[in-house]
């Protein structure tokens, strides 16, 4: 976890994955991230999930990574279990990306490292996160390169993901 210290970077946190496992961000050093919160019932499930795949597929190999955050804060539209999540997104999907355990992203109890993405990039009317699919790029230093609205197609995004990655 942070520190109490200003927290300079997403590779300053630890978070858990879906087998509860701690996961230390800074193994993404030197990656780009892009970390979505995301939902198995959502109206932009289908689109979401298919163009994220997409786009891991198109750029895992150029030090890209997706982290998603499955979150059930948004009309109850991820109900499932962290096993149960896992299986919809690698088989209906086949995400081949790091999916973490569920978290709120708004709140009190907020994960962290949520906190941290929202305080460095806030949205259109303030910080809080409006919807699943809300998406964040974080450079390979960690830091915060922009938000995108949950209604923003992923490979729209490219162009964004290409530039962090010094890719023309």
């Amino acid at each position: 976890m942070a520190s109490s210290k200003a927290t300079a970077s997403i590779h300053d946190f630890t978070v858990k994955d879906a087998r509860e496992n701690d996961v230390d961000l800074s193994t993404y050093k030197g990656k780009a991230l892009l970390i979505v919160n995301v939902a198995s019932q959502c109206g932009l499930t289908n689109s979401n999930y298919t163009e994220l795949s997409q786009l891991y597929e198109k750029y895992k190999n150029n030090d890209f990574e997706i982290l998603a955050f499955p979150c059930n804060q948004f009309a109850g539209q991820e109900p499932g279990n962290n096993e149960e999540i896992v299986e919809f997104a690698c088989t209906r999907f086949k995400a081949e990306y790091p999916i973490f355990d569920k978290v709120d992203v708004n709140g009190s109890n907020a994960a962290p490292v949520y906190k941290f993405l929202k305080s460095s990039k806030g949205g259109l009317l303030g910080d809080g996160i409006k919807w699943n699919f809300t998406k964040f790029l974080v450079d390979k230093d960690g830091h915060v390169i922009d938000r995108y609205a949950p209604t923003t197609s992923p490979l729209s995004i490219e162009k964004d993901i290409k530039k962090v990655l010094g890719i023309a």
